[in-house]
């Protein structure tokens, strides 16, 4: 899996990069949990993430967050990391002129920042959260919400309250929004035991996105 490095606003970041063999694959942006509690673009769920595009076909781009690992920079509590998130969008994209259309993907912290990412780069297809931080962060810029997605929480998530991510999900339904939820039953905040099953939920939808 090629290595590649992105010029980011802060500096260089490092990256993971799968190249589709398809002409005019889709493509896709994952990205990690919170880098101050070691979040990455190694972790276990955002990889997971990363292999469910990578293995329906698309060309997909995993990076590292400023400060994180070999990227450039230092934390900056969500407006850089969005920032990062849009120079990694606009290099596979600019690297894949004949591209499909465009997914974006996050876990916790990821999912936030993702969901910032979508309000500013226009023409995403769809998203894919797992345990967005509904309490943890302020979701009042996301409305209205410009596309459809899935939202994956862990009834048994001990960060991220399951109630909330409902009442999130409700409220993206309530713009008028075909946003899927698919609550596992008794998941915690990493899935370490229903890693197979957030990556069943996720492919099935993709390949539902695939097919409209």
């Amino acid at each position: 899996m090629p290595e590649v490095l992105i010029d980011g606003p802060a500096g260089r970041l490092e990256a993971r990069y799968q190249e589709s063999k398809a002409a005019a694959a889709p493509v896709a942006v994952v990205l990690h949990p919170h880098p101050l509690h070691g979040g990455a673009m190694n972790n276990k769920v955002t990889y997971t993430l990363f292999r469910c595009f990578s293995e329906l076909g698309f060309t997909v781009l995993r990076f590292n967050f400023r400060g994180v690992g070999r990227s450039e920079g230092v934390h900056d509590g969500g407006d850089g990391e969005t920032g990062d998130a849009m120079a990694a969008l606009d290099w596979i994209t600019a690297n894949n002129p004949d591209h499909g259309p465009v997914w974006l993907a996050g876990f916790s912290f990821g999912a936030w920042i993702a969901s910032k990412t979508l309000m500013q780069h226009p023409g995403i297809k769809g998203f894919v959260l797992v345990a967005p931080g509904a309490m943890e962060y302020d979701w009042s810029f996301f409305d209205p919400c410009p596309c459809d997605g899935l939202i994956v929480q862990g009834s048994a998530d001990d960060i991220v309250p399951a109630d909330s991510v409902v009442g999130l999900a409700e409220q993206l339904q309530a713009q008028g929004r075909d946003v899927r939820l698919e609550m596992i039953d008794g998941a915690g905040h990493l899935f370490e035991i229903d890693m197979a099953l957030l990556q069943s939920h996720v492919t099935d939808y993709i390949s539902d996105g695939i097919a409209d």
